[in-house]
């Protein structure tokens, strides 16, 4: 159990380890609800915990010089120990989000009379700084996607509680650095699966509608359409109105005749012949202008757009077009488009883009980004990870703007760089 143990948390301490040994055996033979309380008992109330060892040892960890730095890691890392094995069973998830908001409950008010009343009140201290970290932020986001509690009634909802509907973000923002191997593991699976679903559920519609279409042309009444076809409900939280529309626009002939798919490579193909890496930015304005109104606020936009591009790598004008420069320019392109970073959150062209273009247009421009260069992909689910992080506590009738954006980029990437094949669907749509 040791060597377990130490695979998966190197470099911790005894007292560590001996609680990680501790709660991985309890968690294969109590229930949930009993694990819940154990926890409630030694983490939350730090008081009356039967194993006197345990306690001890908790105590030379929360006494330790680097608690205040080391203690948040530690007690995710007891958390991921319960919720990878519940996890792995269905009928125990349901004890996931009971353990996660169990410290949003203060511990009971007594007066503490203990020998050990400093180690108590240096445990709660530590339990408040806990719920204020990332690791506590990010497990909130995971019981959500755990959940499986999402409705279409969203309006009223913080963004956080919608994580489970965009499966792209995953990675940023339910993983961090000192996530175990384990926990990426599990995210990673539940990636799969919701993915998959949405796939499935999305291919279903699109066959539902093309066969609706079909029947309308041919004369059939609405009630000779149900009984000949089982509905299909929307699976995103767009209107029925601009799902279809976004069906069309990312799988139908869009650009001079072409899908974005068609265009991306008729675009790669014609710049291989550029003369240089600044004739190719020259050629990858007129791709990425294409789509756009050019006249919105007073061609303010498009002249944005070139004076961006023709700063970027400018020392390199001069070189050869290779693979290097062609990330680094979509990279940078996307910091423009979307948002620069976490340290600096602002987004003033994208909030410009999506009220003077739509959404859908929006959403586009990206997705015409990303198919010149499918090595940046994670990188521009990166800078929608930074959006949801700085608006998931916001109610979403107030980012309405952000909710379609994230619904149409989820369609956009099931269709383009999913397993399910809309292609059949080109002609006909």
């Amino acid at each position: 159990m040791s060597n377990l143990i130490n695979s998966y948390y190197p470099n911790i301490l005894l007292e560590e380890q001996k609680i990680y040994q501790h709660l991985l055996h309890l968690v294969q033979i109590k229930s949930p609800h009993e694990m819940i309380e154990r926890f409630r008992t030694l983490f939350i109330e730090g008081i009356n915990y039967p194993e006197a060892e345990i306690v001890a040892a908790l105590d030379k960890i929360t006494a330790s010089a680097t608690a205040t730095q080391e203690f948040k890691f530690f007690l995710n890392r007891c958390c991921h120990i319960l919720i990878n094995r519940w996890h792995m069973q269905p009928q125990l998830q349901h004890a996931i989000p009971e353990l996660i908001t169990l410290f949003q409950s203060p511990p009971s008010r007594y007066k503490i009379t203990s020998f050990r009343e400093k180690a108590i009140r240096r445990l709660h201290t530590l339990i408040k700084q806990f719920i204020d970290s990332e690791q506590y932020i990010i497990l909130r986001r995971l019981t959500q996607v755990i959940a499986e509690n999402d409705s279409a009634q969203h309006e009223q909802k913080q963004l956080f509680t919608l994580m489970r509907r965009y499966p792209y973000l995953y990675e940023h923002c339910l993983l961090t650095e000192n996530s175990t191997f384990e926990h990426q593991w599990t995210v990673k699976k539940i990636k799969a699966e919701v993915q998959k679903k949405f796939e499935i559920d999305l291919s279903r519609y699109v066959t539902y509608q093309v066969r609706c279409h079909h029947l309308n042309q041919v004369g059939f009444t609405a009630n000779h359409k149900i009984r000949t076809i089982q509905p299909v409900s929307n699976p995103t939280l767009l209107s029925e109105t601009k799902l279809n529309a976004a069906i069309k626009q990312f799988i139908g002939k869009v650009e001079g005749g072409y899908s974005y798919q068609e265009y991306a490579q008729l675009f790669l193909n014609y710049s291989s012949q550029a003369s240089s890496y600044g004739a190719f930015k020259n050629d990858l304005y007129e791709y990425l202008i294409s789509g756009i109104d050019f006249d919105y606020g007073n061609r303010k936009f498009p002249q944005h757009l070139y004076k961006k591009l023709q700063n970027t790598l400018a020392d390199a004008d001069e070189y050869k077009l290779d693979e290097f420069l062609l990330v680094r320019t979509c990279c940078q392109l996307l910091n423009f488009l979307v948002v620069e970073s976490q340290i600096s959150p602002q987004h003033f062209t994208f909030i410009d883009l999506i009220a003077n273009q739509g959404t859908l247009t929006t959403t586009s421009l990206l997705l015409k980004v990303v198919l010149i260069c499918r090595k940046i992909k994670p990188y521009l689910a990166k800078r929608f990870a930074i959006l949801f992080n700085h608006y998931e506590s916001a109610t979403t009738n107030g980012i309405i703007w952000l909710v379609e954006t994230l619904e149409h980029l989820n369609i956009a990437y099931s269709i383009h760089f999913g397993n399910t094949d809309l292609s059949y669907f080109q002609q006909i749509i």
